[in-house]
């Protein structure tokens, strides 16, 4: 495994000092959660007060993901010549740095300039996530590290179901559903007037973020987190390893790389498009705001099982192939099961709680890729870390192919995207993982 390449030296760790090591990062995933699950809302939000197309829309994920596909490896080089925890200090300023952009963004009421500040971010978050994963695989036995990887998911995931509600409550007002419904009827004047009232709600929200990622950083920095030896191998690992002369002669991670990127896409289509598929079947926003959470509540359900049952009851492979299949039939259920049904107080088609369900099929799919993919890299385990980062870009093409199949389409028909995702997700839990060299025979 992974584990056993990485050298900060566990043994050398007391139980306080790993547990707390895992608090902060734990700390850290929580923050990057409750920054990137708030697109789920920003996405209808600036639709209507930028008066958008759903491709248009669609790209707050675009410009945010995309920063993970350009900067995930220099952010590995940048954490080699600096250090992981300086380089972290380094993410949470520019994460700060974007939330800051959103204050000129709003007052202008210009849509290029907040995805300037969401693609600035998402630069920050591809740093830390660069230097965060690769902390939580190796705080421990390397048989349990889908276990922390889902403490560590329960953190991020928690955040999300809050930071849609949170925004809602600082943003929104009871007023809303009146005034969007009166825009298409009002001056251009008036609704223009009317829509940078609305833009510039953000400014006080992210004026107090930028401020709490700035000191943030520096904690960090000053925190006792040990630093990590990624430039070392143990001997078995580095005589496996002694021909490897590039990162491309490792076809287990390069699949896996694209298999993350296929996981989190779906992960995001499921959570950022529920709100606009509830909208199709007469919810207000107003309402529509909690199925975010519900998506998020069923991939927590997901964590909880996983650290019970792994590796007790189900090894990290078998947990990540349950995962993918569940992933096929839910979303095969959603495109062809229909019918109205009262549930948690919604009427709503039925399909709608099978994109819910997607929260549990996606919820260790991320935990059984990472230590697969990164199985044996030795000196190559930053560089491999960061071309898996990068999969998170995933988060930035795939909503598109769905906000374009949508416009084309509909918002129920375009959930076929989805499918050979999962197909594929399937194969690399079953086979693709254990390729070990090309063979194009």
């Amino acid at each position: 495994m992974a584990t056993d390449t990485l050298l900060l030296d566990t043994n050398r760790l007391t139980r306080r000092e790993t547990k707390i090591s895992i608090f902060l990062i734990g700390l850290m995933f929580f923050i990057f959660g409750f920054i990137s699950w708030v697109n789920s809302i920003l996405i209808p939000y600036f639709k209507i007060a930028c008066e958008l197309t759903s491709f248009q829309a669609y790209l707050v994920a675009f410009a945010f993901y995309i920063a993970y596909f350009i900067m995930s490896v220099p952010a590995s080089y940048l954490l080699k010549a600096v250090g992981f925890k300086k380089g972290m200090m380094i993410g949470f300023w520019a994460m700060a740095l974007g939330a800051f952009i959103f204050i000129p963004a709003a007052m202008t009421r210009t849509y290029a300039v907040f995805l300037m500040g969401l693609f600035t971010i998402g630069i920050g978050l591809a740093i830390l996530q660069t230097a965060t994963n690769p902390y939580i695989t190796i705080l421990g036995p390397k048989e349990r590290a889908a276990q922390r990887i889902s403490l560590m998911g329960i953190c991020n995931k928690a955040a999300g179901i809050l930071s849609p509600l949170v925004f809602a409550a600082v943003i929104l007002r009871p007023t809303d559903t009146d005034l969007f419904a009166q825009l298409s009827s009002m001056s251009a004047n008036q609704r223009g007037a009317a829509l940078d009232e609305l833009v510039r709600r953000v400014i006080p929200p992210y004026a107090v973020l930028g401020t709490f990622l700035f000191v943030l950083g520096y904690l960090v920095y000053r925190s006792p987190l040990p630093e990590i030896d990624t430039e070392h191998e143990t001997p078995d690992v580095a005589t496996a390893n002694a021909g490897k002369t590039s990162i491309l002669q490792f076809p287990h991670l390069m699949l896996g790389a694209f298999a993350i990127f296929l996981h989190v896409g779906t992960q995001v289509i499921a959570i950022d498009t529920i709100i606009g598929y509830a909208n199709s079947m007469g919810i207000d926003l107003l309402k529509a705001k909690v199925f975010p959470s519900y998506t998020l509540f069923c991939t927590i359900c997901g964590y909880v099982i996983g650290i019970i049952t792994i590796p007790r009851f189900i090894s990290q492979v078998n947990a990540l192939r349950i995962c993918t299949l569940l992933g096929a039939l839910f979303t095969l259920l959603i495109i062809f099961t229909n019918g109205t049904v009262t549930f948690l107080g919604h009427t709503a088609d039925m399909s709608i709680w099978f994109v819910v369900l997607l929260g549990l099929a996606n919820s260790l799919v991320w935990a059984g890729l990472w230590p697969l993919a990164l199985d044996g890299l030795g000196r190559f385990t930053k560089l491999g870390a960061s071309i898996l980062i990068m999969g998170l870009c995933g988060n930035a093409i795939m909503p598109l192919f769905y906000g374009y199949l949508a416009d084309l389409y509909s918002v129920h028909t375009a959930y076929w995207v989805l499918f050979p995702c999962y197909l594929y997700l399937i194969y690399y839990a079953i086979y693709g993982h254990k390729v070990k060299r090309w063979s194009f025979s």
